[in-house]
């Protein structure tokens, strides 16, 4: 069976620096301790979110102290992480793992194969039946592939 499409998506920050996480998806804080849970809530972007604390202060303070800036403003450090099974699972997959790699690159030549058959301007099949649209795919595909083996001939005649 077929992973689907969202466990390949590639890890984005949205430009903010990574976050250390646990096996379940708890943020950990700057100095490696896991955060506490304190609510949910719905995040402006309309996925629910889950408020984490920071261990120090939540849901008591310790008496340790921290460097972080919001510590030292007496806040503690927070996270607010997409908390829907999608966004814990884009998070926590492993994406050094030979499946991850495997389906990314799958994904990598399909995307490949669409940009040369777009390019080619035969991305849209103007036939209306199962049968001609599977005929005019075949005929895409044997097209992408002698262009694949015409420009490898040329790399190894160039390589003699």
């Amino acid at each position: 069976m077929m992973p689907s499409s969202n466990t390949i998506v590639p890890l984005n920050g949205y430009g903010h620096p990574d976050t250390t996480r646990d096996v379940d998806a708890f943020s950990l804080c700057q100095q490696g301790l896991r955060m506490i849970p304190t609510f949910q809530f719905l995040h402006t972007n309309g996925y629910r979110a889950q408020r984490f604390g920071c261990p120090l202060l939540v849901p008591q303070a310790t008496g340790e102290t921290c460097d972080h800036p919001q510590f030292l403003k007496g806040k503690g450090c927070h996270k607010d992480p997409n908390w829907e099974a999608g966004g814990r699972m884009r998070v926590t997959l492993d994406r050094s793992g030979p499946l991850y790699q495997a389906i990314s690159r799958q994904r990598a030549a399909c995307e490949r194969i669409k940009s040369q058959a777009k390019e080619s301007g035969i991305e849209r099949p103007e036939v209306r039946n199962r049968h001609s649209v599977t005929h005019l795919n075949t005929l895409i595909y044997l097209l992408i592939n002698v262009r694949a083996l015409l420009f490898a001939k040329s790399i190894n005649k160039g390589l003699l």
